[in-house]
């Protein structure tokens, strides 16, 4: 993998990075202008058991989680507005990190990590800016792109999500506490290209731990 990586700079790096970021908003501009909501329940866009195509609006973080979750006094709006400048103040650093990381000349394979969730937490960063103002209500219908009225404010959008592999569901036995006959899927999750951009980074950087230099 590291032979692949020989002079990953600054323009490679650049150029790796606009590709991947136009692959995901592809993807979910594709997604955006083609199908409603996969409303809970109902059947997916394209359902092969393990693989499953489906659209989902996250307005919160990585699986669904939202900020005020975690701080219960902020309401959704705040909570939102919080999490879209905690992405950009983090696409910033990053953006720094990885400037910093080539000038210096360190590690190709860190450099090409850094490029992965870069792309990946800048995609997500152009939904949470922009979709709400760019794109119509997908609730119940296909939205339209440029409406005279969007969903949403600006820094308000929430992250297109469509990808999920739910490998297998079983029923808990009854006698489990708490939740005992209930159903459950293993990695339910749905996630964007965006998202594997960053998994795949952190990933790599914990299997390569020894040859990667932070």
């Amino acid at each position: 993998m590291i032979s692949l990586l020989k002079n990953f700079d600054a323009k490679k790096s650049v150029i790796f990075i606009l590709l991947l970021i136009i692959l995901d908003q592809a993807i979910k501009i594709y997604i955006k202008l083609n199908y409603p909501l996969t409303i809970y329940g109902e059947m997916p866009i394209v359902d092969l058991g393990f693989f499953k195509l489906l659209f989902i609006e996250n307005k919160g973080m990585a699986m669904g989680a939202r900020l005020n979750n975690l701080i219960p006094f902020l309401d959704d709006d705040s909570a939102k507005l919080i999490l879209t400048f905690f992405r950009i103040f983090a696409c910033i650093g990053l953006v720094f990190w990885l400037r910093n990381l080539i000038k210096k000349k360190r590690s190709q394979l860190l450099i090409f990590c850094i490029c992965l969730i870069c792309a990946g937490a800048i995609g997500n960063l152009i939904d949470s800016i922009f979709y709400g103002i760019i794109f119509s209500s997908s609730y119940g219908q296909i939205a339209t792109l440029f409406p005279e009225a969007g969903y949403a404010p600006l820094f308000y959008g929430s992250v297109v999500d469509m990808i999920q592999f739910p490998f297998a569901t079983w029923n808990w036995p009854n006698w489990f506490p708490w939740i005992g006959g209930e159903e459950y899927t293993f990695f339910e999750y749905v996630f964007n290209f965006a998202d594997s951009y960053i998994s795949t980074g952190f990933l790599l950087l914990i299997l390569f731990n020894k040859k990667v230099s932070i």
